[in-house]
């Protein structure tokens, strides 16, 4: 009897803990209760595993150090530069308000006189790395979620030795978890004898006194490359050959990359070096690290031409819900086409809500994911949001020949979103991500055309298609779908 009471009142007391939680949509608080009261004590357990963002007291407190170096500083570095001592000049009142909202995302005012480049494919993306890390003279820094010591991430980390050989200052960050067959190489610690400074990033350590002091998942997903505080790069490739040898069966891996020079490599800069100070027993002071790899002059870093561009990172401890809010302003600021590619699509209730709303008062809206899915959950849930998609008018692509894992939006044709963040929960949510909001007619057209490429190997979901498939797999995507804000 004692041991039956006290199940009722630790059951009780989740489901208390649940409807209590701040900052959490309906949705997932449904999910979870529904999950606890489902799965007898497992689903007890699987909240406490994994239904809190919980970071670590001491991670926690270094994060929000480091964060709040970083936005004291951030006025006074980007006030030097006379185009960011005014963040908003002459430009449409929506790209404007874009801006802002990724300002009010990470803090970082839009930058001007840039230019990005969009690279032709992963191989060549890898090559354009290598070329700058080459012809760096003074430093380089590079974060991956997934570092692979197959032949492109190899070349990259050799790359990085002769850089750090030849005097050059170089840091790389990978993600614990996710490179893990990295970490474990002789070429980690090839470099490491080089010169070059490691991090692990969200270390995961003894697995089960992890689950104890925060979360295992929350993963930092950035892949970040900067060079000489001019040059960086921005998209969805990690280190790996498209091979991809974790999960050859899903190959190739097709990705998307841009190259951008510019000012907004320094705000690249100032990501990668808050990762590097959270990750690093060193001072958590920002300002040093920032001024000693400020940009050199004459670089064209204030010219009124060019590509307007703006990081974005986003990342647990930051607001909530910061990364649907920038995926909605985008969709709601579209007037005549928006064109979306993402692996992962398990929307928040005001991303699909939004993108019905776009199809409905005219958008054209096209959106194209993986026909093959590496998370079969995943792939299933976003199967069941398809249906209401495609009543209103969207039209729904599956790519066929690999995983199509690039994540881009473009608006109108001339300004968009380019980075690492996937349309899912665990994007918005558990994972540290880095994107780049840019308005340009060039790279918005490169991309465009990449995303118009990639229709040539789609076949398109329709209302028939959809009518086609076994009742029983509808059946199973609803019921995942349900449980989407707990996967």
């Amino acid at each position: 009897m004692f041991w039956i009471v006290a199940g009722y009142l630790i059951h009780a007391a989740t489901i208390l803990r649940v409807l209590q939680r701040p900052h959490r949509d309906p949705a997932a608080r449904a999910a979870w209760v529904l999950t606890v009261l489902a799965l007898p004590f497992v689903g007890v357990v699987a909240y406490v595993m994994f239904g809190e963002i919980r970071l670590g007291r001491r991670r926690s407190e270094r994060l929000r150090r480091v964060r709040r170096n970083l936005a004291r500083n951030l006025p006074r570095i980007e006030a030097s530069d006379p185009k960011m001592a005014t963040p908003y000049p002459a430009m449409s009142p929506g790209h404007a308000a874009l801006f802002r909202v990724g300002q009010s995302i990470s803090g970082f005012a839009p930058s001007f006189g840039n230019s990005a480049t969009l690279l032709p494919d992963s191989i060549a993306s890898i090559d354009a790395m290598i070329e700058d890390i080459d012809a760096a003279r003074d430093h380089v820094h590079v974060e991956f979620y997934i570092w692979v010591a197959d032949e492109s991430g190899t070349r990259l980390a050799e790359a990085l030795i002769r850089a750090a050989e030849r005097g050059v200052t170089v840091r790389a960050i990978a993600d614990d978890l996710g490179s893990r067959r990295l970490i474990r190489a002789p070429i980690w610690q090839r470099m490491a004898e080089s010169g070059v400074g490691l991090a692990r990033a969200s270390q995961v350590g003894n697995p089960l006194l992890r689950v104890i002091v925060g979360r295992i998942d929350l993963r930092n997903h950035r892949k970040i490359v900067v060079i000489d505080g001019t040059i960086t790069y921005c998209g969805s490739q990690n280190a790996a050959h498209p091979s991809f040898v974790q999960k050859r069966r899903y190959a190739p891996w097709i990705d998307v990359i841009m190259r951008f020079t510019g000012p907004v490599a320094w705000q690249n800069q100032a990501v990668f070096l808050a990762d590097w100070l959270e990750n690093k027993d060193e001072s958590d002071e920002i300002g040093h690290l920032l001024e000693d790899h400020r940009p050199t002059q004459g670089n064209g870093l204030t010219a009124p031409e060019g590509v307007a561009a703006q990081v974005i990172a986003t990342g647990p401890g930051l607001r909530p819900s910061a990364m649907p809010e920038l995926f909605t302003s985008l969709i709601y600021s579209a007037q005549n086409e928006l064109f979306i590619t993402t692996p992962y699509y398990v929307p928040s209730e005001a991303i699909q809500s939004a993108l019905v709303a776009a199809a409905n008062r005219g958008v054209a809206v096209k959106m194209i994911f993986p026909a093959r899915n590496d998370s079969r959950l995943v792939g299933s849930a976003s199967r069941s949001y398809y249906y209401d998609l495609i009543m209103a008018g969207v039209r729904i692509f599956e790519y066929g020949p690999g995983l199509l894992h690039s994540k881009t939006v473009i608006v109108d044709g001339t300004y968009g979103l380019i980075g690492s963040a996937n349309m899912d929960r665990r994007s918005f949510d558990l994972n540290f991500e880095n994107n780049i909001l840019f308005v340009g007619a060039e790279p918005a057209t490169a991309l465009r055309r990449r995303q118009e490429d990639y229709l040539a190997d789609c076949v398109e979901v329709t209302s028939e298609t959809i009518a086609g498939w076994h009742p029983v797999r509808r059946l199973w995507q609803n019921a995942v779908a349900i449980a989407g804000p707990v996967l």
